[in-house]
């Protein structure tokens, strides 16, 4: 065992010593001599030993920069992503606010004209209610006149057939005067005679009672109209005075 050993480092002096030498040959451009040297090399069992190489300590390069760029372009794109989706937020908000004010306005627009409408319908219907109003109180004043004509032609008859049989009494005066009603219906009959005024003389008075019962019947009461004779001669007041007399 111990000559095996001797035997390995004289192997590796001899190994160093003719590396030596040809490192200062080749140094010092040594050229050998022509006669060649055979040397008869000796087998010498060797066994290499690998040593183990000195560790150090080798620089990892740093990937911080890069992943801190990596992580700033991913905040940088979360950040636009961001910024882009809050500004289409923005938008949609600002065209849904522009639509509901377009509707608004629309609406607002539809109720001012349906109101225009309203008003212009109720105004043209206030105007037709006036002009048959006005119409209607023209036709009435017509028809009025019409009627009132008409009842003082029946009233100058009734007069004239009052006129008529009345006789006047011995005792009449300029100036008396007496106011009767004479109660009538359609038929021209009297229903009533009643003196609302005297005369002062009851011979003159009852002289005018006596002349309206003579009269009767009116028989031209019965061509009135019905709203005549209910306006005019329902009930008909009559002034008796003897205005022909001389004292």
């Amino acid at each position: 065992m111990m000559g095996t050993k001797s035997s390995y480092f004289v192997a590796v002096i001899l190994s160093i010593g003719i590396h030596a030498m040809v490192v200062l040959a080749v140094l010092a451009n040594w050229e050998p001599e022509s006669k060649k040297t055979i040397v008869q090399p000796q087998y010498i069992q060797a066994e290499l030993i690998q040593l183990a190489p000195k560790k150090t300590a080798v620089k990892k390069p740093t990937t911080k920069p890069s992943i801190d760029q990596a992580a700033k372009k991913r905040e940088a794109d979360k950040r636009r992503a961001k910024e882009k989706k809050i500004a289409q937020q923005k938008l949609e908000a600002q065209r849904k606010a522009q639509r509901i004010k377009n509707q608004q306005e629309a609406e607002k627009l539809r109720r001012a004209r349906e109101e225009k409408q309203r008003k212009a319908e109720q105004e043209r219907a206030r105007l037709q209610a006036e002009k048959a109003e006005q119409q209607r109180k023209q036709q009435t004043l017509i028809v009025a006149k019409e009627d009132k004509q008409a009842a003082n032609s029946y009233l100058q008859l009734i007069r004239a057939q009052l006129s008529q049989q009345w006789n006047r009494p011995k005792s009449a005066r300029r100036g008396m005067e007496t106011l009767i009603e004479l109660r009538l219906v359609p038929t021209g009959r009297i229903v009533g005679v009643k003196i609302l005024e005297s005369s002062g003389d009851m011979a003159f008075d009852r002289s005018v009672e006596q002349a309206a019962y003579k009269a009767e019947p009116f028989s031209e009461l019965q061509k009135m109209e019905p709203r005549i004779f209910e306006q005019y001669f329902r009930s008909v007041k009559i002034v008796f005075n003897p205005k022909d007399l001389r004292l």
